[in-house]
């Protein structure tokens, strides 16, 4: 890694990576400076205080909780643990991009979130609706069993998530 530093550095130009987030093109420099990224910077940090999309949620900062779950090519994965120079050519969705664009209108499972309650401070509600959305996109009817252990890598420390997997079952009722 250290040498593609220097290689950059020397040739004078900054490498760049390309990434679509909730379908908008980015193209990132990798740099120290203000506005650029670190080659050391997670997806999680990027997403948050490059490009101000602060719904992903940072809690435990391990990949313990899931707070931080996004979707990368429709598979959900920890944006702490994800470095963002991975990222390139990615098509990566967060929280923000569930909504359709056009209507407004939130997407099933956030929608069966809210009629369900299940949520109370919300700060791990995104990574939960993320993990239950690639869920539904891989497995459109799954059991309470798949919903369950789909969203065993997400940690709530409010509510029961007898909510979560009953929203996620409305939200398949639903054809996601």
């Amino acid at each position: 890694m250290e040498k593609k530093r220097k290689e950059g550095v020397r040739s004078g130009k900054k490498k760049k990576i390309k990434l679509s987030v909730n379908g908008i093109g980015y193209e990132l420099e990798i740099g120290d400076k203000p506005g650029e990224v670190d080659y050391g910077h997670t997806l999680a940090h990027t997403l948050r205080e490059t490009l101000n999309l602060t719904g992903t949620k940072v809690a435990c900062d391990h990949g313990a909780c899931g707070c931080c779950t996004v979707l990368m090519d429709g598979k959900a994965v920890l944006s702490c643990m994800t470095l963002t120079v991975e990222c390139d050519g990615k098509n990566i969705t967060t929280i923000e991009g569930l909504k359709d664009n056009k209507t407004g209108a939130l997407d099933p499972i956030q929608q069966a979130f809210i009629e369900h309650s299940a949520f109370q401070c919300g700060y791990c509600t995104p990574g939960i609706i993320m993990s239950a959305k690639a869920l539904l996109m891989e497995n459109p009817s799954p059991s309470k069993e798949e919903i369950k252990e789909a969203l065993s890598g997400n940690f709530c420390r409010c509510i029961s998530n007898y909510q979560a997997i009953d929203a996620v079952i409305t939200a398949s009722n639903r054809g996601r």
